[in-house]
């Protein structure tokens, strides 16, 4: 009997100790991740106002905008204007 409850000590030690070291790996893992890039510059849409980063704007006659539906009618509704 004191040989089975020895051998259940040492497997509920093992299991603690492997527990530990998975979070410890853990910790490194995510430590080795490169840093995130720097943040862009947001802008405007010239036509509803909505911010958008740089990169994903589409530029146009009067400004830059943030799909090509707005960039048309922006650009209608200037050419209608006298």
């Amino acid at each position: 009997m004191k040989f089975f409850l020895f051998l259940i000590a040492v497997f509920v030690l093992l299991w603690l100790l492997r527990g530990a070291l998975n979070r410890r790996g853990g910790a490194a893992a995510s430590a080795s991740r490169p840093p995130p890039s720097a943040p862009q510059e947001m802008i405007a849409c010239a036509h509803c106002g909505v911010h958008l980063p740089r990169d994903e704007a589409l530029p146009g006659r009067g400004g830059v905008f943030c799909g090509d539906a707005h960039r048309t009618a922006f650009e209608k509704a200037q050419n209608r204007t006298p």
